[in-house]
Formats: C-alpha cells, sequence, structure tokens
C-alpha cells in the first residue's frame, strides 16, 4: 500500500503520505494548567491525570533499544473474512495491541514490540488494505478496520486487553473499544485521527440528475483515477517517502532504510494502487460522518494520550479538547511530531509502561481476584 495521501482530512492519515497540499502551520499552543501530584512523572516527563503539562521532553531517539527484526516474508497471518492478515505477536502476560496509522503497517512499531514485550504480550497487526496484510478490493471504510480489530480480539487474543494506536491506528482503537466495553481495559492514543464535530450536521447527499450520473460522474472518476495513479506512482517513490517522513519526525535520525523499505515494499502489491484509489475517493470523503464526539461518548475505559506536540498535522490542542472532552484521560505532551512511537520511542515505552502499571494492570489483577 502506498504511503501517499490527500491533505484533504489529514488528520485521518499518518505522516508517512504525500501533500496534495500545504497542511496548516504547527500549533504550539499550550494551555495554562496547574500540575497534578498524584499524575505519573518518569524522567522529566509529567503525565498529569487532571492537567496537561507545560514543558515537554525531547530524548535521542532509539538509543540502545532492541529493534524488531526485518522480515521480508512478515510473522504470523490469520485470515479474517477470506482476506490474508499480517500481526506480529511477542511476550507473555497482559496483552496490548498496537494499530499503525495510513499507510504504515506493524514494522512502525519495531522499538515498542521488543520493550512492551518484555511485560507483556503484544500483538501489532497490518490494517487491511496495509503493510503485509492483503490489498483486498472493498469498499474501505473506518468501521472496516474497527470489524478487523474486534474480531482480531475475539479470535486471536481471546483476553481483555488494551489498545494502542498512532493516526488512524487511533481512532480504529477508539471505535473497537466503544464497541468492546468489556474486553478493552484502556485506549493509547498518538496522535490520533478523528475530528470534533456533529456527523449529523453533514449535508445530505441530494438525487442526481441524468447528467450528473452519466457523463459528469463517470467523467470524474476518469480525472482522479489519471491524478491519482500519478500520485500513487510518485509517493511510492523511496525518495519522496524520505522526503515526506523528515518533514512530519522531528528529530529524523529514524527515518532509516529499514522504515523506508517497511512502506516501499506494500506498495509494489499489484493491487496496491486500487486500494489507494478507493482509499482516497470513498474513505476520505466520508469521514465527516464519524465524530470523536459520538465515539468518546460511548467510551468507558481510561484513556492514555501520548502526543508529540511538534506534529505539523495534529497539534496540542486536540490533546486538550479530547481531555476536555473525556476527564477519564492522561496526558503525556511529548517534543515529537506525528509519530512520536518511532521518534522517540523511549519516552512512549517508559510512558505506556509506566501507565500501563499504575492504571490497568491492577485493575485487572482486582477483576481477576473477585472473579474467583
Amino acid at each position: 500500500m502506498s504511503t501517499s495521501c490527500a491533505t484533504v482530512g489529514t488528520e485521518w492519515l499518518n505522516p508517512v503520505g504525500t501533500r496534495l497540499a500545504l497542511p496548516g502551520r504547527n500549533n504550539h499552543f499550550r494551555g495554562k494548567c496547574e500540575l497534578s501530584r498524584r499524575g505519573f512523572t518518569f524522567n522529566g516527563i509529567v503525565a498529569a491525570g487532571a492537567s496537561v503539562m507545560t514543558t515537554s521532553v525531547v530524548a535521542e531517539p532509539s538509543k540502545g533499544l532492541e529493534r524488531l527484526p526485518f522480515k521480508p516474508e512478515g510473522y504470523n497471518y490469520w485470515t479474517w473474512r477470506g482476506h490474508k492478515i499480517h500481526y506480529v505477536v511477542e511476550g507473555e502476560g497482559f496483552p496490548v495491541v498496537l494499530i499503525h496509522g495510513f499507510g504504515a503497517s506493524a514494522f512502525h512499531w519495531r522499538y515498542n514490540i521488543p520493550e512492551l514485550a518484555k511485560k507483556y504480550k503484544v500483538y501489532a497487526l497490518d490494517l487491511i488494505g496495509f503493510g503485509w496484510s492483503e490489498k483486498a478490493l472493498i469498499d474501505y471504510d473506518a468501521f472496516i478496520w474497527k470489524d478487523q480489530v474486534v474480531d482480531f480480539l475475539k479470535e486471536i487474543v481471546k483476553e481483555p486487553s488494551v489498545l494502542v494506536g498512532n493516526s488512524l491506528g487511533g481512532f480504529t482503537a477508539l471505535i473497537a473499544a466503544a464497541s468492546l466495553t468489556d474486553e478493552v481495559k484502556g485506549v493509547t492514543l498518538l496522535n490520533s485521527a478523528g475530528q470534533f464535530g456533529d456527523a449529523s450536521s453533514a449535508a445530505e447527499g441530494t438525487e442526481e440528475t441524468a447528467l450528473q450520473k452519466f457523463i459528469l460522474k463517470p467523467l470524474k472518476e476518469i480525472f482522479q483515477r489519471v491524478v491519482l495513479g500519478l500520485v500513487f506512482w510518485q509517493s511510492k517513490q523511496p525518495a519522496r517517502i524520505e522526503s515526506v517522513l523528515k518533514s512530519v519526525y522531528i528529530n529524523s535520525s529514524n527515518v532509516d532504510d529499514y522504515l523506508i523499505d517497511s512502506i516501499t515494499r506494500p506498495a509494489a502489491d499489484p493491487n496496491a494502487g486500487e486500494v489507494y484509489y478507493r482509499l482516497m475517493t470513498r474513505f476520505i470523503s466520508n469521514q465527516r460522518k464519524y465524530t470523536l464526539n459520538s465515539v468518546l461518548r460511548q467510551l468507558s475505559c481510561p484513556l492514555l494520550l501520548l502526543w508529540g506536540d511538534l506534529d505539523p498535522w495534529v497539534g496540542p490542542a486536540k490533546a486538550n479538547q479530547i481531555k476536555e472532552f473525556y476527564p477519564n484521560t492522561t496526558i503525556v505532551n511529548l517534543k515529537a511530531g506525528h509519530c512520536p512511537h518511532d521518534e522517540v520511542p523511549e519516552l512512549v515505552n517508559e510512558a505506556l509502561l509506566d501507565w500501563l502499571s499504575a492504571t490497568i494492570t491492577p485493575a485487572s489483577s482486582l477483576e481477576t481476584v473477585s472473579e474467583t
């Protein structure tokens, strides 16, 4: 699958995408706040359950961290609705499921899987249409990926778990958790996709005229195929991928051959171009009907936001808005771009492990004791 994407709805997309227009300026807004003493403190990072920290931390990424070995053939495969789905599993213990962003794959969690697996059973799956999963010729929709994650939890994980998602994977984690309140014990979002708004306010489609249906619509589709075909070809070139990644990684030292290879290989799939076209013309155009408001109203578990404040697409104001709407939220601000898990993995791993230990694991242990 290509990493390219239009800026239309960039909040849905992973930064490993080609922008057709310039995104908005970085949002460096920091609200005034008081730090809660009951929050977590780790190596200079403060995650206050009731507020947002006023300073952020930057570190040299990935030094001394174990990295998931890159396997061109992939790791494990699961058949879902007749389609081949790739996933990685390592470690033992309470399950933690990692969900990548638009255009990425399980390999984007390369520095997180080995570290988290020292204490937890870690799964990372490729969403259908991306990575090493099948480039199925289906109608793509946010709820397709939600259904995939829900069935993955039921058929492969088979235990209560925590979902962790970046960008598009973050919104996928949210809607999966909202539909599985008993099975999902917590959600972690890293610069998540999704928008606040009123889904019911989206304009209803008007009835098509004969001119629109038989002449204008086919011409529009032909034009879209030509343009998006050119964009897809350009965006899957390694030099272009490297350039885009460096524009959204504040510290680009982890933009290396491993990362670029993990993105270019899936783009070579014969169906990748068609999947890209369907994503751009169908999924992106329908995203207004999925809002964070409606999903967060259904959520009942603790929420952790690990937010790269220097993200050129999704700034810290969005994390603050999520916190305001859903109070059972902990925020950790990081000096990183759209993919903090790969840019500053040490900080993300430590923050996530501390939150899991303090918030999720004790509650799960208590539930097990009460059941016995």
